[in-house]
């Protein structure tokens, strides 16, 4: 139980001290794994779904359904380091898919509402990548191929000496695709500084990434996963993504003479988008890009042998914009430019948090946070829902007047929150501890939220989400056992949503309720056990006329649609030698509805995996991975369009991977 975390307070704690569900991936559970895709890796997590969809795309899910559409990332904060990797307001599904995972050190979930330390997308829970570190000299190349054209190189070096050390990551990959006219190409760097002194930590961490995908849409038709015939199908040959991010960050510690540490943490990013939305008609291009600057504080101090109290002020500026264009315009999806539009934001917060013993077992802690948002947005073309030229469009279907796409007028719009905490941790014993923790979180309108409108919407009016969180928990170790239990309610206000209008609104309620469970067995000298699972209902509680839905049936008490109430993973592993282990993964995934009307599912899947590593010698290992063993059906993730029907995104056959590692 000795793991350390700093998800939770921006400092080094023991995992026991945290009042709250958090899992660690180890760097040796990230070697083992050597995923193609961040879905691989998080799948171990309880209450975690990374739904992954062609290429490097993917959905996220935590404590959640697989949330969909413009602020679906919203609900989650995605961070190297501590810091987001996207500006608050402006997050992108895919934004996983900017760190790198494959050279981390370790990843931190925390699932439920963030601390206070997090304001806004922490609402469902924290994915945090920490990079590994400088060490004595190092070097190690490893090299990889796999089914259907699959290659990778990873070089890594490091070297320290005195108080200065610097490690250098770099990765490249190549898929050809397993679908027609799909793959990727992929490059990752992260170049980290460490100067430590006495009483002074400085770590400088450079990011950047590129991805340019060529990628495969649904393939609609009931059950077409099971379709041999139909697998490789890809219905949108032209479809595409390219992306570029770049991330500059410095973490100052300073430890003080009273005792206290003060951290800040200044930090710019820059990240550029362009793709064709194979999911809308017409299939129109879309290009985003964002600056932004800011900094994180935190200054802790032990202000006596009961109470310690953390405090801190974060700011960010951000500049964006965002334009959709389509070629060949038909009935309401005029050709031209759609939306072209400029956005900039401030971002201002202060936080207090407090932990209070009250015995020598028993810790209280308690705290909150304001956060400000700004945004002023600036169209750049006519406004209303018109065409480009001003043109009206007429709906060839229904014979009604005007375009899809609306454009609202120049303005600046502003969200106060307030979010607290507080919780309580007991240690029962020296293997044992529970906790309570309540939590309040929010998530603003995401600027596509608000300025992306359609059907003659000139306004969305939005307010920030909200939830309210209890749970309990419980960690123990023994000599050969380690394990976690967390029980969970949440509700969730204000939810915004797409009306069957195609209006945005802001009117759901949504009940979200699970038990998960992580475990840790010892079975003998060669043999452990890893289990992790949650059983979960996410469920409307509001009757909303949501985008697609049967205006006849009431919402409230349905299922919220992607949600298996039950997933779980476990692996088996072998270490017969300190030079070798083997791993046999099973994942299972329970059913889910794929329509908020409840009347169209997907029956679920079980999945085998299997990993095997070989140390040759001190310098030299090699691995074996076969993904999907047992050549199982089944499909990604599967979804119901009002329009299409049933439609899946095709999970791939039985899969092999090698690699060589080599070190210097």
């Amino acid at each position: 139980m000795e793991t350390t975390i700093v998800t939770a307070t921006r400092t080094q704690q023991n995992l026991t001290d945290s009042a709250a569900s958090l899992s660690v991936i180890s760097r040796e559970e990230l070697l083992q794994i050597s995923a193609v895709h961040i879905n691989e890796t998080l799948a171990r997590v309880p209450g975690v779904w990374i739904s992954r969809g062609n290429g490097q795309e993917h959905l996220t899910a935590i404590r959640s359904p697989v949330l969909t559409g413009a602020g679906s990332c919203g609900a989650f904060t995605v961070a190297e380091d501590g810091v987001p990797v996207r500006a608050t307001g402006f997050c992108n599904v895919n934004q996983l898919f900017d760190i790198n995972t494959e050279q981390a050190q370790r990843i931190e979930v925390l699932r439920g509402p963030g601390t206070v330390l997090h304001g806004s997308d922490a609402l469902h829970g924290v994915i945090n990548v920490i990079s590994q570190p400088a060490v004595a000299a190092q070097q190690q190349l490893n090299i990889e191929a796999g089914s259907n054209d699959y290659y990778r190189i990873k070089f890594s070096q490091s070297n320290r000496s005195g108080q200065h050390g610097y490690r250098l990551n770099l990765n490249g990959a190549h898929d050809g695709g397993y679908k027609d006219d799909s793959g990727f190409d992929q490059q990752k760097m992260t170049a980290r500084h460490d100067y430590n002194a006495d009483k002074l930590k400085i770590n400088t961490l450079l990011s950047i990434s590129n991805l340019n995908q060529e990628t495969a849409g649904f393939v609609a038709g009931t059950d077409a996963y099971k379709d041999s015939d139909r697998r490789r199908e890809n219905p949108n040959p032209e479809a595409y993504r390219d992306s570029q991010s770049l991330r500059l960050q410095t973490s100052i510690e300073k430890s003080l003479n009273n005792g206290g540490v003060f951290i800040i943490t200044p930090y710019a990013r820059y990240t550029n988008m362009e793709f064709l939305m194979h999911f809308l008609p017409g299939t129109p291009l879309e290009e985003n890009s964002q600056k932004s600057a800011g900094v994180q504080s935190s200054y802790q101090r032990t202000l006596s042998d009961t109470l310690t109290l953390r405090q801190g002020f974060d700011a960010e500026l951000t500049d964006a914009f965002l334009k959709q264009s389509q070629q060949g315009g038909f009935s309401s999806f005029p050709a031209g430019k759609q939306y072209d539009y400029e956005v900039e934001a401030i971002m201002l917060a202060t936080f207090i948090s407090a932990d209070y013993r009250l015995q020598a077992d028993t810790v209280l802690s308690f705290g909150g946070r304001y956060e400000y948002l700004e945004y002023d947005y600036d169209n750049q073309i006519i406004s209303g829902n018109t065409a480009e030229d001003g043109s009206t469009c007429i709906n060839g279907f229904t014979g009604a007047e005007g375009c899809r796409y609306t454009r609202p007028e120049d303005s600046k719009d502003d969200f106060d929150n307030i979010s607290a905490n507080a919780s309580l941790n007991h240690q029962l014993n020296q293997q044992l501890n529970t906790y309570l923790r309540f939590a309040h979180g929010f998530r603003v309108p995401q600027a596509t939220e608000m300025y992306r409108l359609q059907n003659g919407q000139m306004e969305a009016g939005l307010d920030s989400e909200e939830i309210n969180s209890i749970e309990w928990g419980l960690r123990g170790s023994s000599e050969s056992l380690q394990y976690s239990l967390s029980s969970f309610y949440m509700r969730k206000t204000n939810v915004i949503f797409q009306s069957s209008q195609r209006l945005n609104i802001d009117d759901g309620q949504t009940e979200h309720l699970g038990l998960e469970y992580e475990l840790l067995w010892q079975l003998g000298k060669q043999w452990d056990l890893r289990a992790s699972g949650t059983f979960a209902r996410h469920k409307y509680s509001s009757d909303v006329s949501l985008f697609g839905s049967d205006d006849d049936i009431n919402l409230d008490g349905n299922d919220v649609d992607t949600t298996p109430r039950r997933m779980s993973t476990v692996q088996l592993g072998w270490q017969p030698t300190v030079n070798t282990r083997a791993e046999l993964e099973w994942l299972s995934m329970g059913r889910y509805y794929t329509d908020i009307d409840n009347l169209h599912s997907y029956e679920g899947h079980d999945l085998i995996h299997l990993r095997v590593r070989q140390q040759l010698n001190n310098q030299v290992s090699v691995g074996l991975r076969v993904n999907n063993l047992t050549n199982e059906d089944y499909a990604e993730r599967a979804d119901f369009s009002s329009f299409s029907g049933d439609r899946y995104f095709i999970g791939e056959p039985r899969s092999y991977y090698a690699d060589i590692s080599i070190a210097f």
